[in-house]
């Protein structure tokens, strides 16, 4: 059996096999060559001190001890194209992780998104960056994969006791992502190789009898007697199945208005809004490692900070190191970013959401929209910055200093936001509650962090897609919806995730109630 052991050493001897070898020979008093292998089970970066240190956790090999390299695989996938069908609307993580969950479990999963596949979705996504024209359905938010695709393949998630995060990242491997993300504390694919592994998923599932059809929008969600019959798609279609996983993902506000308007029961929902933030990725490397140049042996520094400002919280969001800002909005007449980064992370910027938490009382102008007021409160802020910005894709966008002072920038300079920026005086898009606690806010951060406050940041706004401003209430036993039967909400879009393993998580969790609700049902009739 190999020994486990915690270390803690330096980048050059984490980065070097023999070195490390070195350093453990020395630990456990033995020569380096009795140690025939090394597996790094777990790696993060210490730089709370000068001398940064790399903590791992690794299984050492001895000699006369078998090492075999772990191969993970796929599970054993049956052939489902005439078994029980299931709804999957939406293929984001939420929708895909389901629907290989139901394959698992012998049941045809038929996935309907209302927007393209992989290749469809660049031109769109070219459109939005040069032309400034929004596609409806296919756009940074829709389309296959969701909007995880191509917005950074983050994987790290909080939410552990949610599932089996651990499964998720192995078959995230078995189809195509590094090993590492195994290992890392805070794993990442990169969007410029998520969208493969996305392709590989889809293509498995229709080798195994699954479907999935693109192109194809929710109009209507049939119910009779409260129980789920099927759907009607844009094209007229009906698709019946008494099952149907809702996997949307947070801005398929159509689908919100939609529930509202047959009475399905749905409920507000408080979220955060704020900006994307930019600095120069060497800045924010010079703050975290202390130094004033990096080097190769470490990656480019991540941040994460959280204040408590006018009785609120304010924290990083989705921060991107060596990151891009992208627009993403969904609808015409509207201005939304959001980050991302390649699988390197070489570009040289940083960006992350700066966001307050908002609460439900903060909707009560729209409060006429009932379960739809954050919605339309979310919603507003994004019109105020598409007409800002001259009625395009530009970003409005401040420098950090003179936004905390309300002065207009004189000058933006060139950002990684492809559709450009136009200078504006950020107050006049933010309620004047949530304009006071970011520059406030600011100037906490940039008493915590040392450099951060500085005029060679670029705000741009709005970052309002942090979380769905809707939930739609589930038993938290049989996760079916509390008032229709055989609807089970899923993902971020119901409210239940925040992120790509959460909603991966959450779409297996469903899968595995449905078949769960058959097996019951199977059990009585019998």
């Amino acid at each position: 059996m190999p020994q486990e052991h915690l270390l803690q050493v330096s980048p050059e001897i984490a980065a070097n096999e023999m070195l490390l070898k070195e350093h453990l020979g020395k630990l456990l008093k033995i020569s380096p060559k009795e140690i025939i292998h090394v597996s790094i089970l777990k790696r993060s970066i210490d730089a709370r001190q000068k001398a940064i240190k790399i903590n791992l956790k690794v299984a050492v090999y001895l000699k006369g001890e078998s090492f075999k390299e772990n191969t993970i695989r796929l599970p054993e996938y049956g052939n489902v194209a005439n078994a029980q069908e299931v709804i999957v609307v939406g293929a984001g993580p939420a929708g895909l992780f389901a629907a290989l969950r139901l394959i698992e479990l012998g049941l045809k999963p038929i996935v309907v998104e209302r927007g393209k596949d992989i290749r469809g979705r660049r031109r769109d996504l070219k459109a939005i960056n040069v032309d400034h024209v929004v596609n409806e359905d296919s756009n940074y938010c829709f389309g296959e994969g969701g909007a995880g695709t191509y917005s950074d393949g983050k994987l790290y998630t909080r939410s552990k006791k949610r599932g089996d995060v651990t499964r998720i990242l192995e078959l995230l491997v078995a189809y195509g992502a590094t090993p590492d993300i195994l290992v890392e504390a805070h794993p990442h694919i990169g969007t410029n190789k998520l969208p493969q592994i996305i392709q590989d998923i889809r293509e498995k599932i229709i080798e195994c009898g699954g479907q999935v059809l693109f192109e194809t929008r929710v109009m209507d969600i049939l119910v009779k007697n409260n129980e789920v019959q099927g759907i009607v798609t844009q094209k007229g279609d009906t698709i019946l199945a008494d099952k149907m996983i809702l996997a949307t993902g947070h801005s398929a506000r159509d689908i919100f208005e939609l529930l509202d308007r047959k009475k399905i029961f749905i409920e507000a929902k408080a979220f955060a809004l704020g900006v994307r933030a930019e600095h120069p990725q060497s800045l924010i490397d010079s703050i975290q490692y202390s130094c004033d140049y990096r080097g190769e042996l470490l990656p480019p520094a991540p941040y994460s900070i959280v204040k408590q400002v006018g009785g609120r919280g304010m924290y990083s969001f989705c921060m991107c190191p060596g990151g891009v800002i992208a627009p993403c909005a969904t609808s015409p007449g509207e201005v939304v970013t959001n980050g991302w980064s390649p699988s390197k992370r070489d570009q040289a910027t940083a960006n992350s959401g700066i966001v307050v938490e908002l609460k439900l009382e903060d909707f009560k102008a729209y409060a006429k929209h009932g379960a739809l007021a954050g919605m339309e409160f979310q919603k507003s802020i994004e019109q105020k910055a598409w007409h800002l910005a001259g009625e395009t894709q530009k970003a409005p966008a401040q420098r950090m200093i003179d936004f905390t002072k309300s002065v207009v920038s004189s000058e933006i300079p060139k950002t990684s936001y492809v559709p450009g920026t136009t200078s504006v005086e950020m107050g006049q898009i933010f309620p004047g509650f949530l304009t006071q606690i970011l520059r406030e806010g600011f100037t906490e951060f940039g008493k915590s962090m040392r450099g951060y406050l500085t005029n060679d940041a670029i705000l741009h706004a709005p970052e309002s897609r942090t979380s769905s401003p809707v939930r739609i209430p589930r038993d938290p036993i049989s996760y079916e919806h509390v008032q229709i039967k055989g609807l089970y909400p899923c993902g971020e879009g119901a409210g239940y995730a925040g992120g790509i393993i959460s909603a991966a998580i959450d779409g297996e969790k469903c899968a595995l109630m449905i078949k769960e609700s058959l097996n019951t049902k199977t059990s009585i009739t019998s």
